[in-house]
Parts: C-alpha cells; structure tokens; sequence
C-alpha cells in the first residue's frame, strides 16, 4: 500500500510541522514527510528536521521551478505551507492543483495575510482561530477545509492570543491533512463538504 508523502514549506520554527511529525510518529496520520523545506537557511525548522531523518532543504530563489523540481523528485503528494513566508507563483499553484494547504491564524476570510492575531484585536474582535485552506494564487483566498474557533479574552495580547491559536492550529492541521490524503472531500464552487466524494 502506497504511502503518503507530505512535502512541508517553512520559513522559521516549523511548529506546525514539528506537530505532523508528532502525528505520523503516533500513527495518528497515515503519510510520511518527503522533505521539509525552507526559503531561509537559518530557519530552525531545517535543523529539526534533520535530527528527525527528514530530508531538508533551503531554497532560496524567489524562482519557483526549483522548488517545483525538489518536491517532484521526492515523489511528494500534499504540499503543507507550515509559516512559509512568501507568496507562491501562479506556476507553482498549477504545479499541484488542490494539491497545497496553508494553515492561517484567523477565520478567514477575516483578517488575511501577515499580522491576523493584531488585525483581529485591533478590530475588537471577540472570536477568532485558525483556517486550514487550499493555496490558490491569491493571498488566503483558497476553499476553506477546516476552522477553529477561538475566544479573544478582554485581557489578551497578541502574544497570548497567538499562542492559544497555535493550539488549535496543531489540532486541525494533521486532521485536514489526513481529510485530503484519504479523498473524504468534494469541491462545489468555493465550498469543500468534509467527509464525502
């Protein structure tokens, strides 16, 4: 039976992909990590994988091809953006069409791109979370597989918000993974009906 293989995009610490990893270890996610790469050599997340066995990689070109070349060449079939940093080309999102997830600190479409835990306080939001989407080629405007919900308390800073979504984050992100890899999801428009084909 064939296995999974997971290619995981980061830009620093990799929590996100540090908590697949702890998901695949347990058995709790049925997929391997191919590789992890990053956009920045000193992003700790390459140094995590290599002490775990993971093939890791910097590929700092804002030129897409090669990244496209490294994740073909290790048979990868989910790309996973866990904290990738930058916008990725038209020629990479048809590369692997529904083939690509980001996770987003907000409920999308509420408070897209950099900062979200910020815009959401600085609006007065009084719920926000995480979103696990499909990467099409605008900013976090993908089919939404999966949302968190998360209470801003009135005390919250956006440190303290960022860390409770971060939780959730780790426990929606493999769940949305495992959805896609085992296919229990159709597209209709810009709606994903989780569970079904």
């Amino acid at each position: 039976m064939k296995t999974n293989r997971l290619g995981i995009l980061l830009s620093g610490r990799g929590s996100n992909f540090q908590a697949i990893a702890r998901e695949i270890a347990q058995g709790t996610l049925d997929a391997t990590i191919a590789v992890v790469i990053s956009n920045r050599a000193d992003a700790a997340g390459l140094g995590i994988a290599s002490e775990l066995g993971i093939p890791a990689v910097c590929a700092p070109s804002k030129e897409d091809a090669g990244l496209i070349r490294i994740l073909q060449d290790h048979g990868v079939d989910l790309v996973c953006l866990a904290g990738y940093l930058r916008m990725l080309s038209p020629a990479f999102v048809q590369a692997f069409p529904l083939r690509i997830l980001n996770i987003h600190p907000s409920l999308l479409p509420a408070f897209p791109g950099l900062d979200a835990q910020a815009q959401a306080l600085r609006h007065g939001a009084k719920v926000t979370g995480c979103t696990v989407h499909f990467v099409d080629e605008s900013m976090d405007t993908g089919p939404i597989v999966l949302q968190s919900a998360v209470d801003i308390l009135d005390e919250d800073t956006e440190s303290t918000l960022s860390a409770r979504i971060l939780e959730r984050e780790h426990q929606i992100y493999s769940r949305a993974i495992q959805l896609l890899l085992r296919g229990r999801f159709r597209i209709e428009g810009r709606r994903v009906f989780a569970g079904q084909q």
